[in-house]
């Protein structure tokens, strides 16, 4: 049987303004019937800070070590929390509501998304999985995640190896259309991680700190050999198609749809009223 075409773009290290309006100028095109589904990975340049949607960005993000260690700064279509994009790989993935192979949940529709990832986790060696919240407690505080740290804080089906949380997603859906988009950590550097969060007192990060070691880790922490990023592309792209059961072509961008993501950078996702909008 012949599997489905999908279309994957990598369109390399960009800023976080570009990132997040190239995601949302997918998502446009998707729903306009423009482009069948896509899956893009992506960089980030400089590395940069992007927190979720319903964050209050100055209450919680300590702009003066934003500033200090050069990072950019955005605010993501997305819910979730806030994440350092620098020793990784990101992913989107663009597809349709009513798509056969997508649930109406979102947690369902994550769980067969995030097939993708965990196919990609298995090439490069390791024994990734899918933990799902089981007390009733653990699901209370998925709905109130106490940390403004993304890989700090759980969510359903979360992708796991040796029990600590290797990859972090999010999701919104407008105008029919799924947008999933999330971070694989190869490297993590803690102590800038941990620099940009505003805490009520040093006690009270050096608590956060202790608990995020044992719940998340990057992959080069625990992988038997160094994992490059061309090696993660690589894995994550045959992971994606053999996930979600598709074949994947190039997809190529006129320049006058580039010229709307250079466009939508600038006036949403570089301007304060969004990224200051809470």
């Amino acid at each position: 049987m012949k599997k489905e075409v999908w279309k994957f773009v990598d369109s390399g290290q960009r800023s976080a303004s570009y990132n997040m309006a190239m995601d949302e100028a997918l998502l446009d095109w998707h729903s306009e019937g423009v482009i069948p589904p896509v899956i893009r990975f992506y960089g980030w340049k400089p590395a940069a800070l992007s927190i979720g949607y319903f964050q209050k960005a100055k209450k919680e993000i300590n702009f003066e070590a934003v500033e200090k260690h050069g990072l950019g700064f955005v605010r993501r279509p997305t819910g979730g929390r806030g994440v350092l994009h620098e020793h990784e790989l990101t992913y989107s993935v663009i597809v349709s509501e009513n798509h056969p192979n997508m649930p109406a949940g979102v947690t369902d529709a994550y769980r067969v998304i995030s097939e993708g990832i965990l196919k990609g986790f298995h090439h490069l060696g390791l024994e990734a999985y899918f933990a799902v919240p089981k007390t009733e407690s653990e699901k209370e505080h998925l709905k109130k995640p106490r940390s403004s740290v993304c890989f700090d804080a759980p969510s359903w089906y979360e992708l796991v190896v040796e029990g600590r949380k290797i990859a972090g997603s999010a999701q919104t859906r407008q105008k029919g259309v799924i947008l999933q988009h999330g971070s694989i950590l190869l490297d993590l550097d803690e102590d800038k991680l941990f620099s940009l969060f505003n805490y009520p007192n040093e006690r009270v990060k050096n608590r956060m700190r202790q608990a995020f070691r044992k719940k998340a880790v990057a992959i080069n922490e625990i992988s038997s050999k160094k994992i490059t990023l061309d090696m993660a592309r690589q894995a994550f792209k045959q992971g994606f198609e053999e996930g979600l059961s598709v074949e994947l072509e190039p997809l190529e961008l006129s320049d006058q749809q580039r010229d709307y993501i250079e466009k939508l950078a600038k006036e949403r996702y570089e301007s304060e009223g969004w990224n200051f909008k809470r």
